[in-house]
């Protein structure tokens, strides 16, 4: 499946007056490197595993596939994984006809907030709610597999 998605900064918590949940997300990864990465994550009670592929040029689209696994799988993954576990708060705020995943990072990382809209389309429009800043869908550094290795607070 291949994934759409714009990443922005965020400039207030205004977002989480709309939010409709709240997850706690623990990732990890197991291959950082850009052309495939291979990610754990514990969302809540519930454990993933998802391989990414290298980005389009546009910096928007790649491919992905990610499968539900046993929570305790997760949790045995999690310790094998590179240094630099992730920690945040996943909020899921509807805007219009879009859902976007507002992030909220904690640790090494915190400070840092990047909210994610998935798309059917690079070119789709899509709603801008105030909160939203500069867009970094172009910006490597916004990846979580970057900000495990290379943590937003040593910047």
């Amino acid at each position: 499946m291949i994934e759409i998605e714009r990443k922005f900064l965020v400039s207030s918590d205004a977002f989480k007056n709309d939010a409709l949940r709240k997850n706690h997300i623990a990732q990890g990864y197991l291959n950082s490197a850009p052309e495939r990465t291979v990610r754990v994550r514990i969302k809540g009670e519930k454990g993933f595993l998802t391989i990414k592929g290298k980005s389009n040029e546009s910096g928007l689209s790649r491919y992905e596939w990610e499968k539900q696994i046993p929570l305790e799988e997760a949790k045995a993954l999690l310790l094998l994984c590179e240094k630099g576990i992730i920690e945040k708060n996943r909020y899921e705020v509807p805007v219009g006809k879009h859902l976007f995943e507002v992030d909220e990072f904690f640790g090494e990382n915190e400070g840092l907030i990047i909210a994610e809209v998935e798309l059917q389309s690079e070119n789709e429009f899509f709603e801008k709610p105030i909160w939203l800043g500069k867009e970094v869908s172009h910006d490597d550094r916004y990846y979580n597999s970057y900000l495990s290795q290379h943590p937003f607070t040593s910047w």
